[in-house]
């Protein structure tokens, strides 16, 4: 076979021409005018500008998403701190101290400067900080990853010195399965934990924004207005993160503006000298002075940082750097002015601790100051309803979550998302926690409670983060973990005293979370399991011969699996049952990797099964948790691109030498400019060397192959067998396309555990029923569906 480049450029020819034509491009280009370099650095200018811009314009967006439930903690922190009135100013000064240096510590210095750090390629919350640690050890649950999905461009994973820190804790963390399951269960509950503070914060919110800014408005109304205007934030989440951004940043900067401008005026007004309480000194007295009344008064100092766990897990939907912009410019400088404004106006006026904002606004600003407010007050809960969402979609892709439907709601953002099902849940629960509190104050404990818990986890995960990640020096990662645990700690300790006075409600929330989560997870570790040991062997397949001892029609059988190596147990069900089987069959197998996303160009993994006669492949389909699976006619389109392209590149292999292929690969690489395609090449030559069913390859939409630029000839017999599988193929996909999906069903044995049969048999087995069938997700049509049961018992 020969191989050669086919297209030379005009520049080739001169070179052959005693290099002439360099000289004359020498000279052209020092015949160009000088305003090219400056129309060039004018480009880049605007390119530059243009994308300050934009970054300018998400940090203002994220101010109505991420922003508002920190930003109208100043509603409610000193009445929940003072509940029964202020006894001495210097306990009001010390609050103040302990409320500086929480902001400063907690969402500044933590959150914006590290934890932000720590993203998926842009995607937060407690799961993506898992699937980094997955993909820096093997820790997942479920093993279906092997060697080619670690050379994705996206599966950044770092190598380091077997003797270090670093490698010392992977082994630790690999070899003890008992920490691997405390990981999971420490996800999963940080995560709840979120979706909990998703219900509480709108119900607070809603409830605190109304009531203590109106004292005559009974309670029966607040609870009535609350409960309408809840159910019309919650109506308005299907227009997705970028309108609803849009609709509520100017009211939220607007707010951010008003609370600063009035906290200076207060301090100008009342008493300049609160402004001593930067010193940390005063935290020092506070406890001093307070001793068991000041630690449980960090129950409501708590507020003041709430919102804070939503801000990483809304990082899916903005930059990093937006996010830093928004606070470090507006959100920090305006809430220090307010928090010193009130407990300036508190020094003078003690009595009015309950309302204390709007006591301090002064009377001829004051209702529409109160307008302003209840307005941030109702949009402050979007934070965490957008957080619920990216935390629910994670969680989908990982497995650790019911099947359910995800609208991507921009075009120009992939990742803003909104969930149906989720969102009418947590509407309504938000309603019952509303109705059934009517007091602020209870609803405040509760949201401490759940605000703590998040704030832990994370603090437990960025340890190993900065251990197996970042390979951060152990003293760095001891003081980062000394001053988190001891604030987050601190504050813990107080809102547990608070468990009986509302807090017990993230709880159970979280709980029922949890075990939802728990319990798929769990199910479907175990149907992995049961699949992966009920293989069948290729001496079976092969033992039936080219037929597989029944008649094979004309047309494809797509049979979809969760295996990604190995011929399912449900396929040999399905033979056995069946009287025949289609001409060409194809395992698809959709798996998800613990990365943020999988580029398109090396979304499918070819590999045939068995002969060239037998006729079957199969095609792993490769996926992000932030991935927008289009389960529809582009997808099997891809399919078959794929499937075709292998076939061809197969023939080529068989028809060429290592020397002449690795000549014209390693060409086209330097051509291509990435690492994708030489992973191929190396994918190529070891199945040369042992054999072409057993290998890889990866096909990439824009592979080199495809391009014109390079021709190759076959010899005649490998043409017309190329042709004939390649024409074969074709005409059985105009036969007709018929989707296998396997329905396995797992059971408990007889003698297992009540709890596991209670797990299996009703919980599990409830959640598939209720959940989104497999036909739906991949959008399969009905004449075109074949399902295929069998039961396992576990």
């Amino acid at each position: 076979m020969e191989m050669q480049m086919a297209r030379r450029t005009p520049a080739d020819e001169n070179t052959d021409n005693n290099n002439k034509g360099s000289v004359w491009v020498l000279d052209q280009q020092l015949d160009q005018p000088m305003d090219e370099e400056a129309k060039r650095l004018r480009n880049m200018y605007t390119e530059k500008k243009h994308s300050t811009l934009m970054l300018l314009q998400l940090a203002f967006q994220s101010l109505g998403v991420v922003y508002g439930d920190l930003g109208t903690s100043p509603l409610y922190v000193f009445y929940n701190t003072f509940p029964d009135g202020i006894g001495d100013p210097e306990d009001l000064i010390g609050a103040l101290s302990v409320i500086i240096y929480s902001l400063t510590l907690i969402p500044l210095l933590k959150y914006v400067f590290i934890v932000c750090r720590a993203n998926d390629n842009g995607q937060g919350g407690t799961f993506a900080l898992y699937s980094l640690l997955c993909r820096h050890a093997k820790i997942k649950a479920i093993p279906n990853q092997d060697q080619t999905d670690e050379a994705l461009t996206t599966y950044s994973r770092s190598t380091f010195d077997e003797h270090s820190f670093t490698a010392r804790t992977k082994r630790w963390l690999e070899g003890h399965a008992l920490m691997q399951s405390t990981l999971l269960i420490l996800v999963l509950v940080g995560s709840c934990m979120v979706i909990g503070d998703g219900i509480l914060t709108p119900a607070i919110s809603a409830v605190g924004g109304i009531n203590v800014g109106h004292s005559k408005i009974s309670n029966e109304v607040v609870v009535l207005v609350a409960v309408v205007i809840l159910a019309l934030l919650f109506s308005m989440q299907h227009h997705g993160t970028d309108k609803v951004g849009w609709l509520f940043a100017p009211i939220v900067l607007l707010w951010f503006l008003v609370i600063g401008g009035i906290g200076m005026f207060n301090i100008w007004k009342y008493e300049s000298s609160i402004l001593k309480a930067f010193s940390p000194v005063y935290v020092y007295q506070f406890f001093k002075r307070g001793g068991k009344g000041g630690w449980t008064s960090l129950g409501g100092i708590m507020l003041s940082i709430t919102g804070t766990e939503a801000l990483f897990a809304d990082l899916s939907h903005f930059p990093v750097s937006s996010i830093q912009i928004a606070f470090t410019l507006v959100v920090f400088p305006c809430l220090l002015l307010a928090y010193c404004g009130q407990a300036a106006y508190l020094m003078k006026n003690s009595n009015n601790v309950i309302g204390a904002f709007y006591h301090s606004i002064p009377d001829n600003i004051y209702w529409p100051v109160f307008i302003v407010a209840t307005a941030a007050a109702v949009v402050a809960s979007q934070a965490t309803i957008t957080a619920t969402f990216s935390l629910i979609k994670q969680a989908l892709a990982l497995g650790c979550f019911p099947r359910v439907k995800v609208v991507h709601t921009s075009r120009k953002y992939r990742h803003q998302i909104y969930i149906p099902e989720i969102n009418w849940i947590v509407m309504i629960l938000c309603i019952v926690v509303t109705a059934g509190f009517k007091n602020q104050n209870q609803i405040g404990n509760a949201s401490g409670t759940a605000v703590c818990i998040v704030m832990l986890v994370t603090t437990l995960l960025m340890i190993l983060v900065m251990i197996l990640v970042w390979r951060c020096h152990w003293i760095l990662v001891l003081i980062f973990t000394g001053l988190s645990l001891v604030v987050e700690g601190t504050y813990f300790s107080a809102v547990l005293l608070k468990v009986n006075q509302g807090g017990w409600v993230p709880l159970v929330i979280a709980a029922a979370f949890f075990i939802i989560m728990y319990v798929w997870h769990y199910g479907t570790v175990k149907r992995f399991e049961i699949e992966m040991h009920s293989k069948v062997s290729m001496a079976w397949i092969l033992g039936l011969g080219p037929s597989l001892g029944l008649v094979r029609v004309p047309g494809i059988g797509l049979v979809y699996t969760e295996l990604a190596s190995g011929v399912p147990l449900i396929f040999s069900h399905f033979i056995t049952n069946l009287p025949a089987i289609h001409s060409v069959v194809v395992f698809v197998c959709v798996k998800y990797l613990p990365v943020w996303t999988v580029p398109e160009e090396e979304r499918f993994l070819v590999k045939r099964i068995g002969p060239k006669n037998f006729h079957m492949f199969r095609c792993v389909a490769r996926y992000g948790y932030k991935d927008d699976h289009k389960k529809d006619d582009d997808f099997e389109k891809k399919l078959f691109q794929s499937l075709f392209m292998f076939v061809r590149l197969e023939c080529l292999m068989e028809a060429s030498s290592d020397s002449d292929l690795s000549s014209v690969l390693d060409q086209q690489t330097k051509q291509s400019g990435d690492g994708l395609f030489c992973n191929s090449s190396n994918m190529l030559h070891s199945n040369v060397n042992q054999s072409i069913g057993s290998g890889d390859l990866i096909v990439p939409d824009d592979s080199p192959l495809h391009a014109n630029n390079i021709t190759y000839s076959i010899p005649a017999s490998n043409q017309v067998g190329t042709d004939d599988e390649v024409e074969f193929l074709n005409n059985c996909r105009d036969a007709g396309v018929v989707h296998i999906l396997g329905n396995t069903v797992i059971k408990a044995r007889r003698e297992s555990k009540f709890w596991k049969k209670i797990a299996i048999d009703y919980l599990y087995a409830f959640l598939r029923k209720i959940c989104r069938e497999n036909s739906v997700m991949f959008n399969v049509p009905h004449e075109s569906l074949l399902n295929v049961g069998q039961v396992f018992y576990v």
